[in-house]
């Protein structure tokens, strides 16, 4: 018997449009989207009905796990209640962003968590725990001893769909201002005044040491398993060169406008942080993503730290008038989809995966942030494959 459901009265988020009509799903797959007024089926009240939301880059899945310093969750149950949270905000694929390589404010645990949160997000996956579909994201600090260990260990699941080469070392890319890494380190807790200039030069010290070849290996290894490889922070042309010859195919955040239109250039797709527009800017102090999207060099959102924030800013670039909702849904959910080659969800069409969001625009009175007030999306319902999961 054929499972099938029919949404009525949406505003279906089409690749080009947005139409007032109903889409019909059986057995997981979206077979009809038609122009109609009829409520004979779900009524969505004239909600959104939209992509599920393609998440790249969520570093979410450690908070849960570490809530607080030195305090671990157990991992199955942490990696269910960040599944959760994602779910919530309009997310039905969510490639689960684990830092690996070890730092030397990291302690001696940094190898096994990752091994930990690796194994867990791929059992939950797989066992059938979670409402979205979960891969794995290894973010790959190549200055560090044991990132290409790590990657041996863990690297081989099927589930590992993607890698991004990063280096934080400070003086350059993400942290070119050191004084924002001062800010961001102790800030954290994690040093004091006194101790910082110590650990910069212990830094520069392994980033001298272990950067380039590490980074070599890593592309090598990616490549050879067939991960969509990104880079992380390039803020000149020289670093996009470097990744282009790696086969980086994914600009990761990229901290100025040469780099992300160097990236461009070499056909490289180019992700920044839903953050980064929603907050008016990078809290770095690196290229804000508005700029990037108005010189039509943004492709990709991801939530980065805040879970909601993707989707809450594909309403507020519409709300602005920046782009339009179907080009808004496209930085989150068909873009992304691209990026990491599932090419069968992220739009509404015939023959794609019934991953669907039914979303309520709430009008937010005017504030100081807003002087014209926003729409605030607001998530009702989830469905993954044409099942409802949240």
């Amino acid at each position: 018997m054929r499972n099938e459901t029919v949404f009525t009265n949406a505003r279906v988020v089409l690749a080009d449009e947005v139409i007032h009509g109903s889409v019909r799903v059986v057995d997981g797959a979206i077979v009809d989207v038609a122009g109609s007024t009829s409520t004979a089926g779900e009524d969505l009240q004239g909600d959104f009905l939209m992509p599920g939301l393609v998440e790249v880059h969520t570093d979410q899945v450690e908070a849960h796990f570490q809530p607080r310093p030195k305090r671990y969750w157990d991992p199955i149950p942490a990696v269910i209640a960040h599944d959760a949270q994602m779910a919530a905000s309009g997310m039905t694929t969510v490639l689960d962003a684990l830092r690996i390589g070890t730092g030397p404010t990291d302690g001696n645990n940094m190898a096994k968590n990752a091994r930990t949160l690796v194994d867990a997000v791929v059992h939950a996956a797989e066992s059938g725990l979670l409402r979205a579909d979960h891969f794995v994201h290894l973010r790959c600090e190549v200055s560090t001893p044991d990132v290409v260990d790590v990657f041996d260990e863990v690297g081989g699941h099927e589930r590992v769909r993607m890698v991004s080469l990063m280096d934080h070392t400070p003086g350059q890319r993400q942290y070119a201002d050191v004084e924002a890494f001062r800010t961001y380190m102790v800030g954290k807790g994690r040093l004091t005044n006194d101790e910082f200039e110590d650990h910069v030069a212990e830094l520069h010290r392994l980033s001298a040491r272990y950067a380039d070849s590490h980074r070599r290996l890593m592309a090598e290894r990616a490549t050879g398993r067939g991960i969509t490889m990104a880079a992380h922070d390039d803020a000149t042309q020289a670093h996009v060169d470097e990744g282009v010859a790696l086969g980086v195919g994914i600009s990761e955040f990229p901290t100025t406008v040469d780099a992300a239109r160097a990236a461009r250039a070499a056909g490289q797709l180019v992700v920044m942080g839903a953050p980064n527009i929603v907050r008016g800017g990078s809290h770095s102090g690196n290229v804000a993503a508005s700029d990037l999207l108005a010189a039509g060099l943004l492709d990709i959102l991801s939530s980065d730290y805040v879970p909601a924030s993707p989707l809450q800013a594909a309403f507020l670039l519409f709300a602005r008038g920046d782009v339009t909702l179907s080009e808004a849904s496209k930085l989150v959910s068909a873009n992304p989809a691209r990026a990491i080659g599932l090419g069968d969800r992220g739009v509404i069409a015939p023959g794609k995966r019934a991953d669907l969001i039914r979303v309520h625009a709430y009008d937010e009175a005017p504030g100081e942030q807003h002087p014209l007030g926003v729409p605030v999306p607001i998530v009702r319902g989830v469905w993954r494959q044409g099942d409802r999961v949240a």
